[in-house]
Order: C-alpha cells, then sequence, then structure tokens
C-alpha cells in the first residue's frame, strides 16, 4: 500500500474506501435526506449534474482524509459544488437547519462506512490514528458545509433585498391607487351636497363613491387576510372545503346577482381540511375575478368551483387541486404570462370599464406558494380555468386523496375533541 507522509497508511486505506463507496454512500444520503424533508429523491437531487455534486464532494473530503495537506481552498472543485448545492437549496426553499441537517446525516454516513472499513481491515493502527482519521473527515465536511451554507445566505439576502424594494414599490403603488379612490369618493360625495343636482346624475356620483369604497374594502381585506396567513401555520383555522367555498359563494351573491353570473359548486368537491383565510382568500379574488369579466354577450354566464385530489409530478407528492372555470372573456395571448405580477391587470376594448388594484392574482398566487401550493390560469376555447394545489400535508388530507386514487370506501369517521 502506498505511504503519505502526512496521512498514514490508515487514512490512505479509510480514502480509497471512501471514493469505492462514493455511489453507495450518496444513494443513502438521497434516501435519508428525502424521508426526513418528504421530497422525492428526484426532487432533492433533480437533475443528472446535481446528483454528480455529492459523489464529487465526497471524492474531495477523501483528499482530505489521505492529506490533510490538500486544504478544500475557496476556488477548489469541491467548494463549488458545494456552493452549487447551497443555490439549489434556496431554490427549493429549504432553511438553513435543513441544509446543518443533511451535512449532520452526510457526516454520520461517512464516518459510519468508515468505522465498519477499519474494523474490517487488516491494516495495524493506534486509537490516535483513528481519532486523526475522524477529525479530518469532520474538518473537511465543515469546510464543505460552510460552502453550502454561504452561498445559500448570500442568495438568501439577495432575495430579502428584492423583497424590501418590492414592498417599497407596493407602498407607493398602494398608497397612489388610495388617494385616487379617496379621491374620487370625496370629489362624488362634494358634489352630492350641491343643490339642483339631477337624480340621474345623483346615481351616477352615489355609484362611484360605492365603488371606490368596495375596491378599497376589497383591498384591505386582502392585506388583513395575507397577513393572517403568513403566521404560524399551526395557529391557522382549517374547514372543510365545501365548507369554505360555499363560504365564498355566499358573500359573493349580491356581486354574482347584479352581473347576471350564476355560480356553481359542483358536488365533487374534495371533504379535506384547508386553511380557512388562505382558501377563502383565493377563492374570492378568483370568483370575483370571474364576475367582473364575465362576457356580456352572453345570454347564460357562469362560474363553475370543481376539484381533486391529484399528484404533484415534480415533488410526487399528493396535493387537492381546486379550479374555477368560466365562461368569460378570457384573456389576451399576450398579456397570460404577466397575469400573478402585482398590479398588473389584462386590458383590451372589452375590458373598458372595470375596474380594480390588480392585487388579487398576485396575492393568490403569493398565498398558495406561501403554503407549499402552485397556482397557474388555461385558457380553452372558452373563458379561463384558474388552478392552484395544496399539499396533503395534515394526515386526514393524506388518508382521503389515497381513498379518491384508489377507488376505496371511506371509513367511518370518528370525532374528537
Amino acid at each position: 500500500m502506498r505511504q503519505n507522509p502526512n496521512g498514514g497508511r490508515l487514512a490512505v486505506l479509510l480514502a480509497d474506501e471512501l471514493r469505492q463507496a462514493r455511489i453507495k454512500l450518496t444513494a443513502l444520503w438521497l434516501e435519508r435526506i428525502s424521508a426526513r424533508v418528504r421530497l422525492s429523491p428526484n426532487r432533492v437531487l433533480p437533475t443528472d449534474a446535481l446528483l454528480d455534486h455529492i459523489p464529487l464532494i465526497v471524492d474531495g473530503i477523501a483528499s482530505h482524509l489521505e492529506d490533510p495537506a490538500q486544504l478544500v481552498a475557496a476556488d477548489a472543485a469541491v467548494i463549488v459544488h458545494a456552493r452549487a448545492l447551497g443555490a439549489l437549496r434556496h431554490e427549493q426553499g429549504f432553511d438553513l437547519f435543513e441544509i446543518l441537517k443533511e451535512y449532520e446525516i452526510l457526516s454520520g454516513i461517512l464516518l459510519e462506512h468508515l468505522t465498519v472499513a477499519a474494523d474490517e481491515s487488516q491494516e495495524p493502527c493506534g486509537r490516535g490514528e483513528l481519532i486523526e482519521c475522524a477529525q479530518r473527515v469532520f474538518h473537511a465536511i465543515t469546510l464543505v458545509q460552510e460552502a453550502t451554507a454561504a452561498e445559500y445566505m448570500q442568495l438568501l439576502q439577495e432575495k430579502l433585498s428584492e423583497r424590501e424594494e418590492r414592498l417599497r414599490h407596493f407602498n407607493r403603488t398602494l398608497t397612489h391607487e388610495f388617494r385616487n379612490r379617496i379621491g374620487a369618493a370625496r370629489g362624488a360625495a362634494q358634489i352630492l351636497l350641491m343643490p339642483g343636482i339631477p337624480e340621474a346624475k345623483q346615481v351616477e356620483l352615489v355609484s362611484v363613491v360605492d365603488r371606490s369604497t368596495r375596491d378599497m374594502q376589497l383591498v384591505l381585506d386582502n392585506l388583513l387576510e395575507l397577513s393572517r396567513v403568513k403566521g404560524d401555520a399551526r395557529q391557522q383555522r382549517h374547514v372543510h372545503l365545501p365548507e369554505a367555498a360555499r363560504e365564498v359563494v355566499r358573500e359573493l351573491r349580491e356581486m354574482a346577482a347584479a352581473a347576471g353570473v350564476s355560480v356553481v359548486l359542483t358536488q365533487e368537491l374534495p371533504d379535506c381540511e384547508v386553511p380557512a383565510a388562505a382558501v377563502e382568500l383565493c377563492l374570492t379574488n378568483l370568483i370575483a375575478n370571474a364576475i367582473k369579466y364575465a362576457d356580456p354577450l352572453k345570454t347564460e354566464r357562469h362560474v363553475e368551483v370543481r376539484g381533486h385530489f391529484g399528484i404533484d409530478d415534480y415533488q410526487g407528492e399528493r396535493e387537492v387541486v381546486v379550479e374555477v372555470c368560466d365562461n368569460g372573456i378570457g384573456v389576451p395571448e399576450g398579456q397570460r404570462d404577466q397575469l400573478f405580477r402585482r398590479f398588473f391587470r389584462a386590458t383590451d376594448d372589452r375590458t373598458t370599464g372595470i375596474e380594480g388594484t390588480g392585487l388579487g392574482l398576485s396575492i393568490v398566487r403569493e398565498t398558495i406558494e406561501e403554503l407549499g401550493g402552485r397556482v397557474w390560469a388555461d385558457f380553452p376555447a372558452e373563458g379561463s380555468v384558474f388552478t392552484f394545489t395544496l399539499p396533503c400535508r395534515r394526515s386526514a388530507e393524506r388518508r382521503a386523496a389515497d381513498r379518491e386514487r384508489t377507488g376505496e370506501a371511506e371509513a367511518p369517521r370518528t370525532e374528537s375533541v
């Protein structure tokens, strides 16, 4: 066996063991990480290039074990791969604790493997040499972990800075919007106080006051509900999805009737528990939009809310899917990719006179993503379909999703207090 003057014969032997077993060790690490963070292995490392990072990191740790003089430098290939892993974890929404934990798991896997290799080795060694090898492994893992965490924290800081800028822009735009609405309402009210205003003009002015105050109320309600959604998930009130949908339809009944739009709830809405504030907020915005953008040329105008359980193709997790479908005027093709941006409002000749702040769909997106779901829009030959999903994280939701997928009958419910 070759001898390294800086490492010793045992270090060389164990380093070779790591290199030979790196694929097996990567698979074991991947299995334990996916079990811990509830992600499929394909989601933990979604591409072959990213999957190659871990064996290469193991190679770097083996080199440091073999020769501690080969420090893991900032520009070394192993650090480059570690930083790429940090960027991936940031994109996936991991928190810093989860990053530290996955390296703790990797450390345990490597040391467990090296312990077995040392026990099975015929190479004589002392306790001090074993301790020295373990220290080198820990030191190398610490350097790699620091590189991953540093990249993650840098991207996190950039994201926070970007959010601060968005918040400043949001405040400026919201202030401008409220100033306009308040100005319109006050102007109309002042004219109403003048003597001799014709009745038709009075009706028009009252309508201006009503629309302006209603729009401001809707924005305030959205912001209030959004602040509740962003709180501790354990403190959120949960209700059954059909119940949440019925409550929203009840609240929008007058608006729908005034626009000549019928709102229908399908009988197949999944009977699962959902965060009340989040789902009612999203359904309110989506159904209200469908009512506002109803096609005035159609004699029958409708909005349908339907849902089902599904599987997220990307993460492999069970989820509840909710769709709001309408036969309205739709969205011009060239504007669809901007739909969920803050303050964006789709416009064409058919939307003249339709008022709004452009906040509704962006709030839906941020609310759903905050809860780990997705939202998108489809445009069939007629109307629009807005869809959002929520992961089935509660045990009752997962059981209900499994029953729908397998066709199994629902077990009798046991009420608990």
